[in-house]
């Protein structure tokens, strides 16, 4: 059983655009992004929707691969994982970003922004990472 492929570069292509938007407005230094701000709310938009993007294709990979339909978008990356399509290392980060993407639904009001700075540098290479593996998969 194949995956989509058109269909996984579609969304591969929609990642990236989110990703080049955070890139575009996150400032270098962590103290720079303040709430409410332009910048902070384009970052955390983009980022939220990248992160969305990656865990729809978790979990539609999940039912495709007929793993079941997980109960939690962490559950997805946990499965995939479990039946060897995904690196338990990475996949731990990716259950961590499913989990930020609940703070950030959740509690927007509350953000650490050395947080969302820290996962705006360093979680784009784990969401490329799984888009990856899948492109793998197919």
């Amino acid at each position: 059983m194949t995956l989509d492929l058109a269909l996984l570069a579609e969304k591969v292509a929609a990642v990236e655009r989110h990703l080049i938007r955070v890139a575009e407005k996150l400032p270098e230094n962590p103290e720079d992004l303040r709430p409410s701000s332009d910048a902070s709310d384009a970052v955390i938009l983009h980022l939220w929707q990248a992160i969305q993007i990656v865990i729809d294709l978790a979990l539609s990979t999940c039912v495709h691969l007929r793993l079941g339909a997980p109960a939690t978008y962490a559950d997805a990356f946990r499965a995939l994982a479990a039946q060897g399509h995904l690196d338990p290392v990475l996949a731990d980060r990716l259950v961590k970003a499913a989990g930020f993407r609940n703070f950030l639904a959740h509690a927007y009001e509350g953000l650490d922004m050395a947080r969302v700075h820290d996962v705006a540098k360093q979680g784009p290479a784990d969401l490329r990472a799984f888009l990856m593996t899948l492109r793998n998969l197919g």
